[in-house]
């Protein structure tokens, strides 16, 4: 087997540039709106947090930023915690939470489905972060419509 003469690599390497940027940085114009749709479980992937810290970044470069919870996707939005709510029974388990009262402190909007956090999911109300505000099944359509009409950016997320 041939010898592996290259140095090996150190905490503190960079793999990549990571400065360069290819892309001017955007920023919203006056008034411009983003939607952020999550239909995804917590836990199941890595699309639920990088879709929460997406919905961060758009709000913090002025676009009126709401996030919408539905299907699985609510339960990105329930308390959680063990031995007791709020509690970090391993390192990442309350990133959701984290960065759900994050957004929600820096101005933006986050709503969930009624009928799936108990019909599909078997929670109420209070099961969700506070600051979240629950919507009828019916208000999930028209939450997209009324984003789509105001010629939102709508990143709209699916995991099945």
């Amino acid at each position: 087997m041939p010898e592996v003469t290259k140095e090996m690599h150190k905490d503190g390497d960079f793999f990549v540039n990571y400065e360069e940027k290819v892309f001017e940085d955007v920023k919203a114009d006056e008034g411009e709106k983003a939607l952020v749709t999550f239909h995804t479980v917590a836990f199941e992937g890595s699309i639920g947090l990088v879709n929460i810290l997406n919905a961060i970044r758009l709000n913090r470069k002025g676009y009126e930023t709401s996030i919408l919870l539905y299907g699985p996707g609510v339960t990105l939005g329930i308390q959680r915690g063990f031995p007791t709510l709020g509690d970090e029974a391993f390192p990442g388990h309350q990133n959701f939470a984290v960065n759900l009262k994050k957004f929600m402190g820096e101005g933006g909007k986050v709503y969930a489905c009624r009928f799936a956090l108990q019909a599909l999911y078997g929670h109420g109300e209070p099961s969700l972060l506070p600051g979240i505000t629950p919507i009828a099944p019916q208000d999930v359509l028209d939450c997209i419509l009324l984003h789509k009409k105001a010629n939102a950016v709508i990143l709209d997320t699916w995991t099945v």
